[in-house]
């Protein structure tokens, strides 16, 4: 019994890292970009859209192509953020690709 005992508490210890690297990830910003520079984003680890940026050159175009452009930005931002999730989990998992809003059965 203590392997299963063992094994649980090791699940546990797991649990509660993927949990606190869940909780880093939720801090994090990252940037997208999109036109070289014509809009910038920036988006939260819970992928809310938190910044737009928009040049002046950019606000010269069409609103097509300025609505193009700023989901462009957001797509490269989403990325961006897919990223460095991974790498944020990979810290506490070893390598493992669990996905990110995975849970323990307990």
């Amino acid at each position: 019994m203590t392997n299963f005992s063992d094994m649980l508490s090791k699940a546990k210890a797991m649990q509660d890292k993927m949990k606190e690297a869940q909780d880093q990830i939720k801090k994090i910003e990252v940037e997208g970009k999109a036109g070289g520079n014509l809009v910038t984003v920036i988006l939260t680890g819970d992928y809310e859209l938190k910044k737009i940026t928009i040049s002046e050159e950019a606000k010269k175009e069409s609103y097509e192509i300025i609505n193009d452009l700023i989901i462009a930005a957001y797509n490269n931002a989403k990325e961006n953020m897919k990223k460095k999730s991974a790498e944020e989990l990979a810290k506490v998992t070893g390598g493992l690709n669990f996905p990110s809003d995975f849970k323990l059965p307990f």
